[in-house]
């Protein structure tokens, strides 16, 4: 069953490539999610993924406590496609142009394929972005805020396993160096976690050998015995053929749709294994956008809310333990009480 507000699919006049807009929900407040210009293999799969990311937003705001809704714009480039500078302004002229129809109902930030750089190309259409540069009045890359609202998760689930929210000398296994998963890298680091890192692109190597980290093939990450596992790559990763394959405790990234399924979730709970929501971990880059931008809250007001997902986790874990049911179904439920669907 279809559970969303508004879903919008236009044909770029000037790109010529197949924008999507989904917007999930408008219960809390005017929806926002980003941008993802993204390969796939048709735009149905597009659209698909936009409905995914869309509602997992909705989930997000309603789990931090924020008066925003979910939505998502995708725009599906065919494999193989590369954009030069003036063919990717067009694209982003294009998406500006249907989100400015929406008056309001919807704001864009960036996502997989996105930068600030691109949101103040949206931005010179629309009023209803953010993430713009900084020179700009927007508050930039939303990557060292996604990292520090993750870490902050760590500690939670490190305090709920051992007591002790410390990770000096926790080991912690990374999957993914893009922008998040660096600042992370950093962060961890810095806590004098016993860091495995790995990426699919082999350039990112010396980043681990700066760090002190131990450099792991993403073709067997899976299987190596760790304390915490942290997805920070594109989603899909946890399905129910590698769950089998994990030796760790718990799960706890900034990647979304980690889970190919549902299900997925209730087969890492019989294996002991726990699952924080991506939706709840990944949330601190649009907190401190969203806190900054649309609400206009201090950047001090809005580090608060980017560091209190430690408690928004640790609440979910006490409940889940309390109710012997799975943090994906303790978030759920915490998301459906504050839309007020419960």
């Amino acid at each position: 069953m279809l559970d969303h507000e508004q879903i919008l699919i236009r044909r770029g006049p000037r790109s010529g490539l197949p924008i999507v807009l989904a917007v999930h929900s408008t219960a809390l407040g005017p929806a926002a999610g980003g941008l993802r210009l993204w390969h796939y293999p048709g735009w149905r799969d597009g659209l698909t993924d936009a409905l995914r990311l869309s509602s997992a937003m909705t989930l997000k705001f309603a789990a931090a406590g924020l008066p925003s809704g979910g939505g998502k714009t995708v725009v599906a480039l065919p494999p193989g496609t590369e954009l030069d500078p003036p063919s990717r302004r067009d694209v982003l002229r294009d998406v500006a142009e249907v989100i400015n129809a929406l008056d309001g109902t919807y704001a864009v930030g960036p996502d997989v394929g996105t930068s600030p750089a691109d949101m103040a190309v949206i931005g010179e259409t629309t009023p209803h972005v953010f993430c713009k540069p900084p020179h700009l009045g927007g508050s930039g890359d939303s990557s060292p805020h996604t990292a520090q609202g993750t870490l902050a998760a760590l500690h939670a689930v490190s305090h709920h396993l051992y007591g002790d929210r410390d990770l000096d000398g926790r080991r912690m296994t990374l999957i993914g160096l893009g922008h998040v998963g660096e600042h992370l890298a950093r962060l961890l680091t810095a806590e004098n976690a016993d860091l495995t890192v790995t990426d699919i692109d082999p350039a990112k190597r010396p980043l681990a050998e700066e760090l002190g980290a131990t450099w792991h093939s993403s073709a067997t990450i899976l299987s190596k015995e760790t304390d915490i596992l942290i997805p920070a790559a594109l989603g899909g990763l946890l399905t129910a053929q590698t769950t089998h394959d994990l030796r760790c405790r718990a799960i706890a990234g900034p990647a979304n749709n980690q889970l190919d399924t549902p299900e997925v979730a209730g087969l890492l709970h019989r294996r002991g294994i726990l699952w924080i929501p991506d939706y709840v971990v990944s949330a601190g880059g649009v907190i401190n956008a969203i806190t900054t931008e649309l609400h206009h809250l201090d950047a001090t007001q809005s580090s608060t809310r980017v560091n209190a997902i430690e408690t928004i986790v640790t609440d979910l874990l006490t409940t889940a333990a309390t109710q012997d049911t799975t943090p994906a179904q303790a978030g759920h439920d915490l998301a459906q009480r504050r839309l007020g669907t419960t």
